[in-house]
């Protein structure tokens, strides 16, 4: 098993780790979560030896190989089946003295083991791996350096997996997944039989993949068996029970304190005053909730526009005239949900840019309406931010002529706060980058909202957030992710891109995850037609597979009922503060009749009565409403 006993750490005086502790048992896959900053990467250097503690200890079994993906494999000439296949030093070292031993003594151990590592399905079992992360057969035998750094981290991937670690070390592998990749990745990390930490944001990862939890918070470790969803479920209750714990000490400390205040000079109670003192000292006080919650994102609602926003007919478009996506025939309207899924080059950014009028049509005809606003986010634009500058320049340069504290207003209210606003955005974290190119893109209020990528810098917390965002919002949603939980929890209409086509996928993400492992898992034959397989499979999945967006209309009903009764309340505790003003004000009762003070009071009782069933089906509301979200 893996201890850690202990620990403490610090970089440059600020400690990560502080007499933490946890135990990970041998075989046992554990997602390691807690907000961004708070030590995860840090922690695998530490275990792999990189950084030395400061003090405490990190125990691991004698013997015990470990693996991660530091860098991605090197651009050079070897092929990226070779790459994966050099991964098993051992099988790789046997295989070469095989070709040149001649006692037969040391031939038969060398064939034994060889039988004894499998080695000889290794072609087939690094083959399928690549395949799984997108590789076909053709590209698993060109050279790295004809692949993107992106696609060279896959390979670097693939490699560790192939490798079968001891313990295995992943830092947030689905950033440099599309969809697809990170479906197969769920399944494999399910089925890996030895030790596993995975870092990661994703929560349908971590609620497939491992069996536990290790959550970093308040430089402590603390371990969780279960899913992601049930460590989320307990520590929210550990939460609100210490927040309740921590009221009821509050109100009895205040209540000590004030007698002793009262009484310690008094002679007939000043050896009570003196006990209650030395009980208040030694009263251990209760931490505060230890996690604040993340700032909330807001997308302000657009005019509405009479269908359809934007109309493509027979519509062909790519690069320097050469398409790479054609016969495009879609609509888009102003409540539409939509996901567009295919592996990474297939067209999906393609498509993304002509919607938000980056690209031009190469053929065919697109009709906007003429009021049309589109906002856009994609994950590249982070690097084109201007450096030097800060949050509060970048949105001037959008608002010219708006005031700064409106200007401020609109980026607190997108999670960048007055202690950043006016830093350079290259000191930013990578999520406050992501949060000032959506408030930027949502400056607008745009009728569509085209997010490619929006996830890979946020942590979970703030991924719930961009959810309940988008599904307050107003306009439409085009939705670029290789986060299932969020496609599933925004998303309800499906679009495959895919050799050039675009085309509905008449089903639902699990009907999709079961069409990749199929085709990557390597289960089932593929058909010639890779189009007509995604509507064979679609079909043959059942008729569940459409009650996608019956499944948002209905939490859409949950969240009017909630902004309803928000509204209701507030109107309600005005009204019931107004009256109370009135009665409160002197000689009220000596200026009005007994008649009219009666009615006053029936009327108070009224709203009082209204504001508790009121709240009552508020609760419930957002009760339902969390529960849809799966929280």
């Amino acid at each position: 098993m893996l201890k850690l006993q202990n620990i403490f750490f610090a970089i440059d005086g600020k400690p990560l780790f502080e007499n933490a502790s946890a135990t990970i048992p041998t075989g046992h896959k554990a997602g390691i979560v807690g907000r961004n900053g708070t030590g995860k990467t840090s922690l695998f250097r530490l275990i792999r030896g990189e950084w030395a503690l400061d003090s405490g200890s990190i125990e691991i079994p004698a013997r015990f190989r470990i693996g991660g993906v530091d860098q991605e494999a090197p651009a050079n000439d070897i092929s990226l089946l070779e790459t994966v296949l050099a991964a098993d030093s051992e099988r790789q070292a046997l295989m070469r003295e095989a070709e040149s031993a001649t006692d037969p003594m040391r031939i038969a151990d060398i064939q034994l083991r060889l039988v004894d590592i499998d080695a000889y399905s290794a072609e087939a079992r690094a083959a399928t791996i690549l395949s799984g992360l997108g590789f076909n057969q053709a590209a698993q035998a060109r050279p790295c350096h004809e692949f993107s750094g992106g696609w060279r981290m896959r390979v670097a991937l693939a490699a560790v997996l192939f490798s079968g670690p001891d313990l295995l070390l992943l830092d947030e592998p689905t950033n440099y997944l599309d969809l697809e990749g990170t479906v197969w990745l769920e399944n494999f990390l399910a089925k890996y039989a030895r030790t596993a930490l995975v870092i990661s944001h994703d929560r349908e990862l971590l609620n497939k993949s491992v069996t536990s939890i290790l959550h970093l918070t308040d430089l402590k470790l603390h371990y969780y068996t279960g899913t992601y969803d049930q460590f989320d479920a307990e520590r929210r209750l550990k939460l609100e029970q210490q927040q309740s714990m921590k009221r009821k000490q509050d109100a009895q400390r205040a209540h000590i304190q004030s007698f002793v205040d009262r009484f310690r000079y008094k002679a007939s109670k000043a050896r009570q005053a003196q006990s209650r003192l030395k009980q208040l000292e030694k009263m251990q006080p209760i931490a505060a909730l230890s996690e604040n919650a993340v700032a909330s994102f807001a997308f302000p609602t657009p005019d509405p526009l009479p269908p359809p926003l934007m109309t493509l007919e027979k519509g062909s478009v790519g690069y320097d005239g050469k398409p790479v996506l054609r016969g495009l025939d879609l609509r888009l309207d102003q409540d539409d949900r939509i996901a567009l899924l295919g592996a990474n080059g297939e067209g999906k950014s393609t498509l993304s840019k002509l919607f938000a009028d980056r690209l031009p049509l190469i053929d065919g005809s697109i009709v906007k309406s003429g009021k049309l606003r589109v906002g856009f986010f994609a994950q590249h634009q982070l690097d084109e931010l201007v450096p030097g500058e800060t949050p509060l320049w970048h949105m001037m340069r959008l608002r010219p002529k708006e005031v700064p504290t409106k200007i401020r207003a609109r980026l607190g209210a997108a999670g960048i706060g007055a202690d950043i606003v006016e830093n350079p955005v290259e000191r930013l974290s990578g999520g406050q980058k992501a949060r000032l190119l959506m408030a930027m893109a949502a400056i607008d209020a745009p009728h569509i909202l085209i997010l490619d990528e929006p996830t890979n810098h946020l942590d979970i917390e703030s991924r719930e957030a961009l959810v309940h965002a988008l599904n307050d919002y107003q306009g439409a949603v085009i939705l670029v992710s290789h986060d299932p939980h969020l496609v599933e929890t925004v998303a309800d209409t499906l679009w495959i891109v895919r050799n050039g086509q675009v085309s509905p996928f008449d089903g639902d993400m699990d009907d999709y995850k079961r069409l990749l492992l199929s085709q990557r898992g390597g289960g089932k034959v593929k058909t010639s037609n890779a189009a007509d397989e995604v509507s064979t499979e679609a079909k043959s999945s059942g008729s569940h597979g459409s009650s996608m967006k019956e499944r948002r209309q209905g939490t859409k009903q949950l969240r009017m009922a909630v902004s309803k009764c928000e509204r209701e309340m507030m109107d309600l505790q005005v009204r019931k503060e107004r009256l109370q003003s009135l009665m409160a004000q002197p000689g009220f009762y000596d200026s009005k009749t007994a008649g009219e003070i009666a009615d006053i009071g029936q009327e108070m009782t009224t709203i009082s009565d209204q504001l508790v069933a009121v709240e009552e089906a508020w609760l419930e509301a957002q009760e339902a409403l969390e529960q849809a979200f799966g929280q």
